[in-house]
């Protein structure tokens, strides 16, 4: 019998039928697609450390990296609670405003004890969340929108509790409060402390609970979440409250660490926030996104800053320059990433 061509089967240099191999590298490209989205603000953060370090004897000092740990506390506080909303596909611009707030009224409350001082900005704040919540998801108004009022809201509270920022309220060095603010535990300031116990809480919620779920779902796809049963409406709602909250205690904590209620604090926060969640990985579209990624982003973002105030020679205003065209590349990046997993 004469075996001709057509009788061999072709097969590629690993012996697999030649079908066989394109979906194995579909599969492996969208792999590293997802990990870069996922872990490639890690890796920038690891290699601008290393450069930084080697770079300027005061970078990687004890109280350097101390210092950078504490300032970075108050902002990862509220990126946490913005993680949350952008996962669900909204926005929420009013945290910088009810972070000033959070701290006026913390400083105001300490007069009447620490209890008072943490609960006052968790109420206001947090009730501010809530309807910004409720106009969200019941009214249907767009994100964008209901918290750009309650930014303004929020920040014309503010002035009108310090009399036009004439009035500013003090903490007394020996309270609870001002310890909870300014001490330390293993050399870490408690803020610290409290940052990270508040990202393992977040990510074990995110990951591991029904309601963590719903936020993904609703990112997603909203009426698919809809239909599935999923309660959007109040999920809504919960992540706007949450984001009200978290930013309220970020203001509490930092009053405590300064030791005063300053008026001026918060302006242009809401687009840190933004900006390290994003660089984190999550999609501003919704429906992915990681609360570890989003602590790398805070991270990043404060040492980017303290490399420009190492260098000395340049002035503040590169390091949102700096902050901005890195933003910018990251979204260039996730949104490529993402087209490209599509066609996968």
């Amino acid at each position: 019998m004469t075996v001709t061509k057509a009788d061999v089967p072709v097969t590629t240099a690993s012996n697999e039928p030649a079908g066989e191999s394109e979906p194995v590298g579909s599969a492996r490209s969208e792999r590293l697609s997802a990990l870069i989205q996922q872990h490639g603000a890690l890796a920038v953060l690891v290699i601008v450390s290393l450069v930084a370090s080697f770079s300027f004897d005061s970078f990687a000092t004890g109280d350097n990296v101390s210092n950078m740990a504490t300032s970075s506390a108050f902002l990862a506080i509220v990126a946490l609670g913005m993680t949350f909303v952008i996962i669900t596909g909204g926005i929420d611009l009013s945290v910088g405003s009810l972070f000033a707030l959070g701290g006026v009224l913390a400083a105001w409350g300490s007069r009447h004890g620490t209890l008072v001082a943490l609960l006052l900005p968790l109420l206001v704040c947090g009730l501010i969340g809530v309807v910004n919540g409720l106009l969200v998801a019941k009214s249907r108004l767009a994100p964008f929108i209901v918290t750009l009022a309650a930014m303004l809201g929020a920040r014309g509270l503010l002035l009108a509790i310090t009399d036009e920022g004439a009035d500013t309220f003090l903490i007394g060095k020996g309270s609870v409060l001002a310890e909870l603010g300014q001490g330390s535990t293993l050399g870490l300031g408690n803020p610290v402390w409290i940052t990270l116990a508040l990202f393992v809480a977040g990510a074990v919620v995110l990951r591991r609970t029904r309601f963590g779920q719903h936020v993904y779902a609703v990112g997603g796809n909203e009426d698919a979440a809809a239909l599935m049963g999923a309660p959007v409406a109040r999920t809504k709602i919960l992540v706007y409250t949450l984001s009200g909250l978290l930013a309220g205690l970020a203001g509490a904590l930092n009053a405590a660490w300064l030791a005063s209620g300053v008026t001026i604090l918060g302006s242009g926060m809401e687009l840190e926030a933004i900006s390290a969640v994003v660089i984190g990985g999550t999609l501003l579209t919704g429906g992915l996104g990681y609360v570890s990624g989003s602590l790398v982003g805070v991270l990043l973002l404060k040492v980017i800053q303290n490399v420009i105030n190492q260098i000395g020679s340049l002035d503040s205003s590169y390091q949102q320059v700096v902050s901005g065209a890195f933003l910018a590349v990251v979204v260039i990046a996730q949104t490529w990433l993402g087209r490209r997993r599509q066609l996968m």
